[in-house]
């Protein structure tokens, strides 16, 4: 008891993410109302309202959720109509989203549906691109001149005999 080493983790716990799921929205419940927490929520539900956690936000494939979310992780199996504000955002493929995202990271699994627009944090610079060197700094190739026309006056020529 006292002196025994700990088990080491089993892989299932060692999957589990660092916020536990804490609040439960069962696949029969319809909410309407505000969500704060400071753990992690997993809605298999009906939500209409706002959420606003710290913890990670799990919406199962079932759910239905009419929300302005703010949420630290978001997995995104169901369908939102909302902006979502968080750290990363995966939609699966049976995931739909209509709202804006502003986020730092961005996870689309092939056949999610993502109607909005996209926003990421962070102050990356965009790549500079040079113009194409002008043909003034460029050595210009010697060029032909093409042989130039001799013109006759018209008046000045013989007329033409049948």
């Amino acid at each position: 008891m006292f002196g025994r080493e700990k088990p080491q983790a089993t892989a299932q716990q060692a999957a589990t993410p660092v916020s536990k799921i804490e609040t439960i929205i069962g696949p029969n419940a319809y909410f309407r109302g505000d969500i704060q927490s400071d753990g992690g929520v997993r809605i298999d539900g009906i939500l209409e309202g706002s959420i606003d956690i710290t913890g990670n936000l799990v919406i199962g494939e079932g759910a239905k959720v009419v929300a302005e979310i703010n949420a630290n992780n978001i997995s995104i199996s169901g369908a939102i109509k909302g902006n979502i504000t968080g750290n990363r955002v995966e939609i699966l493929d049976t995931g739909r989203v209509w709202g804006d995202l502003t986020i730092n990271s961005l996870l689309l699994n092939e056949g999610a549906y993502l109607r909005g627009q996209t926003m990421m944090h962070g102050d990356i610079e965009p790549p500079m691109i040079e113009a194409p060197k002008s043909q003034s700094q460029a050595q210009p190739a010697p060029q032909q001149q093409p042989p130039r026309a001799t013109v006759v006056d018209a008046t000045s020529r013989p007329p033409m005999e049948d």
